[in-house]
């Protein structure tokens, strides 16, 4: 039984490193190094139970122990790091990233868990500072140890793919040698019925003369025609079994014989087949590659097709070049209905398939005359079959390039979080730092013993949240000192305003240069 891809099976081993990893992450909860929950004992056992869940259902749910530590860790601090749940972070996050298998789930927890930390931050008034430090905190210890998880499970991937298409190579290459055996064993039989069927047809036409022949006494005749009737007995079951041999599909046979045209056509006038040949140039010249034997396999196919079913009719065999090949016809005339040579119609259905390897067009068919004709036009240099890459390669090249889009990812997306938290800030930044800009001019113009709401109308939006590092001590009896920058970059001179009794008694410039 498999293990489902979602709910593997505890092992052992898991087991193990399940308990190994919750005494590691609950280590820190248990030094109590934060100081919110350092002397609640209470609260360090919730954290120490929570964290032994959230790795029990980690392989199942790999996203809820994430989920589960940011909550905690917003619990206690809107910044989101804390200290006894920083190494939980980190964890997790490669943990979701290593066992996930899909990504969205996780992106969207990333932006709600960003989006819950603008949330807190607008509701308990918060400066904007924390919002970003939880942004910070999101893309080094959760983000960052998420894309490593996801890149070290793509790469195990590619091991795993590199292991199992390597087996699958060996059993291919195994079943590539037996299906050589057996397409070699193909080709035998099916030049074992070329080079048979032909001879075994000459054979017939030769027992039909005697047959006739009336200088033969009647035993001596009654014997040709049953040596006839064995040859055409003979080449049926020859047929028979070289068609059971080709029922796969396998092509047909490319091994060349060894006689020439012109010798195949000798051959057959020898056996008493009225054959005529006109090539040109004489002798036919040997031909490069498949178009050889297709040549040769065309001529014999054709003699022994005009011995089997049209005895006695003359036989034509041409052979003339073409512009960029060479065109055979094989042609017979009416003869003599042969009704104990059936034919099949294997025989043009291979030939049919050999001039195709060849690069080449076969036709066949009946004459004007009333007899039978067979040609075909072979290119003298076939093209070669363009190589396919072998799955399996294909399969790995593809892995690969996951692998690098993965390590890229890792790279490329926490720099690119980083980068684009920085501009934010420096934007956000440089905005609240406008908000608390007196310019220099609207300095100049307030005066002492003016009413607030006078002052307020060259005031900016917001003053600073306090007085800055090293500030003189404010004038003794004013009820209130606001500040605000003289520049928008640098944090030093700002203006310090003084009101007693809702007027202005103190405009200063500090710390002063």
């Amino acid at each position: 039984m498999s293990e489902h891809p979602h709910r593997p099976t505890p092992t052992r081993a898991h087991v193990v490193a399940d308990t190994a990893l919750w005494l590691l992450l609950s280590l820190p909860v248990l030094l109590r190094s934060d100081p919110n929950d350092g002397g609640s004992w209470p609260l360090v056992a919730l954290g120490v139970a929570v964290l032994g869940g959230c790795v029990a259902v980690s392989r199942r749910w790999p996203l809820a122990p994430l989920a589960t530590v940011v909550a905690a860790s917003l619990t206690v601090t809107p910044e989101l790091f804390t200290p006894s749940y920083s190494l939980a972070l980190v964890a997790f996050g490669y943990l979701a990233g290593r066992r996930q298998e899909r990504t969205r789930g996780a992106l969207w927890l990333f932006a709600a868990i960003a989006a819950t930390g603008l949330l807190l931050t607008t509701v308990t008034h918060t400066p904007l500072t924390q919002w970003f430090t939880l942004l910070l905190a999101l893309a080094l210890a959760v983000v960052a140890p998420w894309l490593i998880g996801r890149y070290a499970r793509q790469y195990d991937r590619l091991v795993r793919s590199g292991w199992e298409l390597a087996d699958r190579m060996e059993r291919e290459q195994a079943a590539v040698a037996d299906r050589e055996r057996l397409r070699e064993r193909s080709r035998i039989a099916g030049d074992m019925h070329d080079s048979l069927g032909h001879d075994l047809a000459l054979i017939a036409v030769r027992a039909g003369a005697l047959e006739l022949d009336p200088a033969l006494g009647t035993e001596q005749r009654r014997a040709a025609g049953e040596l006839r009737r064995a040859a055409a007995d003979a080449t049926t079951r020859l047929r028979d079994v070289v068609g059971v041999l080709r029922e796969d599909g396998a092509g047909a046979p490319t091994t060349p014989p060894g006689e020439t045209v012109e010798e195949l056509v000798a051959r057959a006038r020898t056996s008493g087949l009225p054959v005529g040949l006109t090539t040109t140039p004489s002798p036919v010249p040997p031909l490069p590659g498949m178009t050889g034997p297709a040549l040769h396999r065309i001529v014999q196919e054709g003699l022994t097709n005009a011995a089997k079913h049209a005895p006695g009719a003359a036989v034509s065999v041409t052979v003339a070049p073409e512009a960029k090949g060479v065109r055979v016809r094989v042609a017979n005339g009416p003869g003599a209905a042969n009704p104990s040579l059936p034919s099949g119609g294997t025989g043009l259905v291979a030939l049919d398939e050999r001039v195709r390897l060849a690069g080449g067009t076969l036709t066949h068919g009946p004459t004007t005359d009333g007899g039978f004709a067979l040609e075909a036009v072979l290119p003298r240099n076939p093209p070669p079959s363009p190589p396919t890459a072998p799955t399996s390669a294909r399969e790995l090249d593809r892995a690969r390039r996951e692998v690098r889009k993965g390590l890229a990812r890792a790279i490329w997306v926490p720099l690119a979080l980083l980068t684009a938290l920085g501009l934010l800030m420096t934007g956000v930044a440089l905005w609240t730092q406008h908000q608390s800009h007196l310019e220099p001019d609207e300095y100049a113009r307030l005066r002492i013993g003016q009413s607030y709401a006078r002052v307020a109308e060259h005031l900016p939006a917001r003053p600073l949240d306090g007085p800055p590092h090293d500030a003189p001590a404010e004038p003794p009896g004013t009820d209130e000192c606001r500040y605000y920058r003289t520049t928008l970059l640098a944090a030093i001179p700002v203006y310090r305003l003084c009101f007693t009794s809702g007027h202005l008694t103190d405009k200063a410039k500090v710390p002063r240069t």
